[in-house]
């Protein structure tokens, strides 16, 4: 199921960006909006983060050079959580491979994790800071949750244009 849903965020992420230039990927419906680009950057930095921390596995962002490639004025940890109306405008990308480059690279590290999985491994507590603690079923059903609100996010904002 997890291999199918993180599939499902792969899709949608490739549906809403393929084939748009630079301008409609930095589109905001208002000036305090975010874009198809900053969602599709964000939510995949959420599963970069999120994924490499319960696996022990370095971020693809920073281990495969997409930090260099997308060249954000931003802190490479920084995930986009939090972001306001600048930063969020900041977040611009020559084309859409870009960003499904980034996006795939972070989905094939995701499965050849979740692959490992077996149910035993799901209560495991990846979060103590919560009460009640996270176990890493919960952040990896919290991660895909978030993912595809911001696909559908994305989409809608694509329907838009």
């Amino acid at each position: 199921m997890l291999t199918d849903a993180f599939g499902r965020i792969r899709e949608e992420v490739h549906a809403a960006v393929d084939g748009l230039s630079p301008e409609e990927l930095a589109y905001r419906v208002r000036e305090d909006a975010n874009s198809i680009a900053w969602l599709v950057w964000h939510l995949t930095r959420i599963q970069d983060d999120h994924v490499a921390d319960v696996a022990g596995l370095p971020q693809v962002w920073t281990s495969q050079g997409w930090v260099e490639r997308f060249d954000l004025p931003f802190d490479p940890a920084d995930t986009g959580y939090g972001h306001d109306s600048d930063q969020v405008a900041a977040v611009q990308v020559e084309s859409g491979e870009l960003l499904t480059g980034y996006h795939d690279a972070v989905y094939e590290q995701t499965i050849s994790y979740v692959e490992t999985l077996t149910d035993d491994d799901l209560p495991r507590i990846v979060d103590h800071s919560w009460d009640p603690p996270v176990t890493l079923g919960v952040r990896l059903i919290s991660v895909i949750s978030d993912d595809l609100q911001h696909a559908g996010q994305a989409a809608f904002i694509r329907g838009l244009l």
